[in-house]
């Protein structure tokens, strides 16, 4: 966590139990990064299996707005907006980054994310 420069908290909307980790790992997270924001994006992941879901989209997109961070469906199964999820934590980092960083020449570095 202390080197992650931005985190993909994943659950599964099928387990209520993995959803509501997902406040701890918030918690972890801005704790260990002595922030109140930091590069974070909510995954509801398995979102082919609707007939099994146990957590809304509603609850997922109200957690994210609690956060101040944005939220996506995405089925790793069938490869529906994974991509997409690595892609907008990448442009949420890039934001922190230029927003927090003294204005002067911008530096290329490797960007390290992290899969909760």
């Amino acid at each position: 966590m202390r080197t992650g420069e931005g985190f993909l908290c994943v659950f599964s909307i099928t387990s209520r139990h993995s959803f509501d980790e997902i406040s701890t790992f918030h918690q972890q997270i801005l704790r260990v990064k002595d922030k109140d924001y930091f590069p974070i994006i909510i995954v509801a992941n398995k979102c082919d299996l609707e007939n099994d879901r146990q957590v809304s989209a509603q609850e997922g997109k109200d957690l994210a707005k609690t956060f101040g961070c944005k939220f996506i469906e995405s089925s790793a199964k069938q490869k529906i907006n994974v991509d997409e999820a690595f892609y907008e934590l990448v442009r949420e980092i890039r934001k922190f980054n230029k927003e927090s960083l003294p204005k002067g020449p911008e530096k290329k570095k490797k960007l390290k994310c992290v899969v909760m």
